[in-house]
């Protein structure tokens, strides 16, 4: 994965290996809970880090 601060749909769909409509969801509910943290969100991408951190990726 490259060193990007945002991802795109496209790109979770294919980390996770699911389909781009699923991939949404994801995106979405992960930029929710970053919304009630107080972090502004972008539709359609999500922070890398926060997908990482969220998917067991880092610690």
């Amino acid at each position: 994965m490259e060193n990007k601060t945002f991802m795109t749909v496209q790109e979770v769909a294919d980390e996770l290996g699911v389909s781009k409509s699923y991939a949404y969801k994801v995106v979405k509910q992960l930029n929710t809970e970053m919304q009630k943290l107080g972090y502004l969100t972008v539709n359609g991408r999500v922070n890398t880090q926060y997908f990482q951190k969220k998917l067991c990726y880092s610690e």
